[in-house]
């Protein structure tokens, strides 16, 4: 058995925002306004993410590692240090989330392939659809395909997006069927887990017109008690600035100290905007942030986890967390 630094902690899974850069501006992304957003870091720093999975490994059973963006791969020597730390700390899931175009160079691509697999990365979900394709040319995406299947990555798939369910009817989706038609000379096939577009981000405000109407008032299902399990954390995402995050709360970075010193503090109760959440719900937070003179235009936004993001952004600009 691991052990369990915190009460408050169960990690089994370690998430990373390799880089906020991406060579397109997808109407359905969540991460929205951040993409391509200046900053002073990047990308994820590789030996504090090395060193932060080592002692994350060390310290709880962690079963997946997934490393995501923006578009990874434009830093693939840091994604494939990642999986490789995961795959010597003998992790069983090695996942990445890419968009496939990271360069123009079918050399460069080929390259890529072979250093993933040889990293352990296992399962590769290749994001191809209308949302991707508006803004990412199909050449170099298919033969980044070609490459993986060559290199014989595990677990590689392709992984649309669907707006609001594969077998709804709409322009969007008509167009991804095409779009995958474009790959049935490869042998990849489509991912068994159909990835539905989440309201949030920018969907929240270019997609919304697709979707039902929400006839129940906002927060109405929200109730303090829900709230809290999510805090109690078995998945904890790294972003390029070296944030530490749950559920969208910045527990510590880690470029300013040990992992381990964070993991071992961490209670939800002693990070105020995490107490006015489990007290009181969405409610409670926006509550908390307007007492720190930050207001949320909830009619923005289709769900409670919508508006719970948005406050949570905003109250992270604020934080005395040392970035």
């Amino acid at each position: 058995m691991k052990t369990k630094p915190s009460k408050f902690m169960n990690i089994n899974r370690i998430e990373f925002i390799i880089t906020w850069q991406c060579g397109g501006r997808c109407k359905h992304c969540q991460i929205g306004n951040d993409i391509n957003k200046p900053g002073s870091h990047r990308h994820v720093l590789s030996d504090h993410a090395v060193e932060a999975v080592k002692k994350l490994a060390a310290a709880y059973d962690i079963t997946s590692v997934m490393t995501f963006g923006g578009e990874p791969l434009y830093y693939s020597e840091v994604t494939a240090a990642i999986h490789k730390t995961a795959t010597d700390c003998g992790i069983k899931t090695r996942q990445i989330i890419t968009n496939g175009y990271f360069t123009n160079n079918a050399e460069k691509s080929r390259i890529v392939a072979k250093a993933l697999v040889d990293a352990g990365v296992n399962n590769l979900l290749l994001s191809v659809d209308a949302f991707h394709q508006e803004h990412i040319p199909f050449e170099p995406v298919y033969q980044f395909a070609r490459d993986i299947i060559n290199a014989k990555i595990p677990g590689a798939f392709l992984y649309p997006a669907w707006l609001v369910n594969r077998a709804h009817q709409n322009p969007y989706n008509a167009k991804t069927e095409e779009i995958l038609d474009r790959f049935s000379d490869l042998s990849i096939t489509v991912s068994e887990y159909e990835n539905c577009v989440a309201l949030l981000g920018q969907a929240a405000h270019l997609l919304r017109e697709y979707y039902e109407k929400i006839e129940s008032k906002l927060f109405e299902s929200c109730t303090p008690t829900p709230c809290l399990e999510p805090l109690k954390a078995t998945n904890i995402s790294i972003v390029p600035n070296g944030d530490m995050m749950i559920c969208g709360f910045v527990i510590g970075n880690i470029y300013k100290e040990d992992v381990t010193d964070i993991i071992a503090r961490y209670n939800p109760y002693e990070h105020e905007d995490m107490l006015a959440v489990i007290q009181g719900g969405v409610p409670g937070l926006l509550d908390y942030a307007k007492k720190q003179g930050i207001t949320v235009n909830t009619s923005d936004y289709c769900d409670n986890c919508g508006v719970c993001e948005a406050a949570a952004k905003k109250l992270r600009s604020c934080s005395t967390i040392p970035k």
